[in-house]
């Protein structure tokens, strides 16, 4: 048995909890919100989770004090904007080295930092144990209903990664461990900005060829700009790359699909965020993807597409027209650039 803090009572730290009391942890699991902390004590987080029993063995705090203290292993779940002050916090009580897990997926804008990145700056070294990332093909919504799920823990040092993967597995939840924690963490972070793309061509009616094309072509762009800052190729045929690319752009859980669903059906971003009432990581995302593409000087049309409709108020049958009306080239460019 671990004594594990989650932080971050959303969708997804909200389902982790639920995994990992299953599995027998101490688990406490923190929100910034003391009305959310009461309700997850009497066992539901309906706004996140709608009719899903917790188990009675998760409790929840709205102290950060408290949360700290409880714990061996620290899972970060909050978003990635949030990831700073959370980790500082964080570091402001921390009295021990421990494990870190976090699971969030996006990059911070003009810093272009890596969530694991952020993470490290704010608590110092030696409160670090180690850190793993959990990354994966994996909607909260679906978890907790106990529906087969496939992760990777990720990590450069294989015992604390595979710490992590015992902590979580069990008979629905699979975990798989991986040492390339930067192609894991693009990975994780650019699909998000390939199924808000992919939202907006359904949004706009132009069918699975399009589909298609945009999730494939995108993942090339993934596996571009990653392989540009150190990551292994073959990472994003597997779990954290096609794998989560896949379930991204295709499901109606997806906030990044609907978010990009709504603009492709002609809603403004402000009414779109409005309406979502959650984060959408591929948003802020897309703005440090179109400043990483410059800074690593890597092709990214895509990418560069979804940032004109975001933030420059291009109309998005326009951006589209502007993909398909590209220089001509040969698929097999990026294949062999990669290898």
């Amino acid at each position: 048995m671990e004594k594990i803090t989650v932080y971050g009572a959303g969708s997804w730290g909200t389902a982790l909890s639920y995994v990992l009391a299953q599995n027998g942890h101490d688990i406490l699991l923190w929100s910034h919100r003391a009305e959310q902390a009461e309700e997850i004590n009497r066992h539901s987080n309906e706004r996140y989770l709608k009719g899903i029993r917790l188990p009675d063995s998760l409790t929840a705090t709205s102290n950060i004090e408290e949360a700290v203290k409880h714990a061996d292993v620290h899972v970060l779940a909050v978003p990635t904007k949030a990831m700073r002050e959370v980790s500082a916090d964080i570091a402001g009580y921390i009295e021990k080295p421990s494990l870190f897990v976090h699971v969030s997926k996006g990059i911070e804008p003009d810093s272009l930092k890596r969530v694991s990145e952020l993470i490290r700056e704010e608590i110092p070294e030696k409160w670090i144990e180690d850190l793993v990332v959990l990354s994966g093909p994996s909607h909260a919504e679906e978890v907790v209903l106990e529906h087969p799920t496939t992760v990777t823990a990720a990590c450069e040092n294989t015992h604390s990664a595979e710490r992590v993967q015992d902590m979580f597995m069990n008979q629905y939840f699979r975990v798989y461990t991986n040492t390339d924690v930067i192609g894991v963490e693009i990975g994780g972070a650019l699909k998000n900005i390939i199924a808000l793309a992919v939202g907006i061509t359904d949004g706009l009616g132009l069918g699975d060829n399009a589909k298609a094309a945009i999730m494939t072509r995108g993942l090339a762009e993934i596996a571009r700009l990653g392989v540009k800052m150190g990551a292994t190729p073959l990472t994003f045929s597997g779990l954290t790359g096609v794998g989560d690319l896949i379930v991204t752009c295709t499901s109606q859980h997806s906030r990044n699909w609907r978010a990009g669903n709504m603009l492709g059906k002609g809603k403004s971003l402000d009414e779109v965020l409005e309406e979502m009432g959650m984060v959408v990581e591929g948003i802020r995302t897309t703005k440090a993807a179109h400043q990483m593409a410059k800074a690593f000087e890597v092709p990214m049309p895509i990418t560069e597409a979804l940032y004109s409709v975001l933030f420059e108020n291009v109309p998005t049958d326009e951006a589209v027209g502007h993909l398909m009306g590209r220089m001509k080239k040969n698929e097999m460019e990026d294949l062999i650039d990669l290898l």
